[in-house]
């Protein structure tokens, strides 16, 4: 199906609708192709208003919103807001208005597992979320007797979103930098990280274990469907993007992560010249 085309009248597939300001639904949309292949993507990103960090709480539940109405006309049956300061300032929102309709469904840091598995924990995220009372509350919640340290990893989310490859190796080496020596776990605190996991681990070292919630949410979001994982039926790919709303195609600096080349392959009639 071309993501461009209007919306078309429902079909007996499954579908799932990503909302983000940009990029960091790629890596969330990709985990749940892996795990369901035959389930129909919309991918609704909002780059007239991104990013969404610096924004307030009101703006960012006003603009989240809007980008699930308009990832409505093509019917889906869940919404993952692929986003952690949209799940934050948006999901009860969301919830209110949605379910149980349409399934809703979060992101939130992977700072339980990564306390679980022993410090010390290094939480990377955007300077807001960084200095954030959410981000303080998780790690009081499930890392209190762990040592955790909060690093902003300082315009690497901006870097991911232009897919330009030095300006993240130059963002994760200062990150890197600010990390404290010792540290066992890193949580990915932006949905954007994960599509660079690969470079942060060489900066690191591998003996960093990298922890990041695409694959658990892709579960969830399957859970709350009613489907199983099954890598064997056959794909579906991308069905729509939405670009502030508006119908658009896959941007090309999607073609600079391994998600995002997964997805095109999937998805043979996409316009990939946008």
């Amino acid at each position: 199906m071309d993501p461009t085309a209007p919306a078309q009248p429902r079909t007996s597939r499954r579908r799932v609708a990503f909302v983000d300001s940009g990029l960091g639904l790629l890596g969330y949309a990709d985990a749940l192709h892996a795990l369901r292949p035959d389930v129909g993507l919309v991918l609704s990103l909002d780059p007239d208003n991104m990013p969404y960090g610096p924004r307030t709480p009101d703006d960012v539940r006003r603009l989240i919103l809007a980008s699930a109405r308009a990832a409505l006309a093509h019917e889906p049956d869940a919404i993952v807001v692929a986003c952690n300061t949209a799940s934050v300032h948006g999901l009860d929102a969301l919830r209110a208005e949605l379910e149980p309709g349409v399934a809703v469904v979060g992101t939130v840091p992977a700072i339980r597992p990564a306390a679980a598995a022993g410090g010390p924990v290094a939480v990377w995220s955007t300077a807001a979320t960084t200095s954030s009372a959410y981000l303080r509350g998780l790690i009081d919640a499930f890392a209190a007797d762990v040592e955790t340290y909060a690093v902003a990893a300082l315009g690497l989310a901006e870097a991911i979103e232009s897919g330009d490859a030095r300006a993240v190796d130059e963002c994760i080496a200062y990150a890197a930098s600010q990390t404290p020596a010792g540290v066992r776990s890193l949580v990915l605190g932006c949905t954007h990280y994960g599509l660079v996991a690969d470079r942060i681990v060489a900066a690191l070292g591998r003996g960093v274990a990298v922890h990041d919630s695409p694959v658990a949410v892709a579960r969830q979001t399957l859970r709350r469907i009613g489907l199983e994982p099954d890598p064997l039926v056959p794909e579906a790919g991308v069905e729509a993007v939405l670009l502030s709303g508006r119908p658009g195609s896959l941007p090309e600096s999607w073609a600079a992560y391994p998600a995002g080349r997964r997805l095109r392959d999937a998805t043979s009639a996409v316009d990939w010249r946008a």
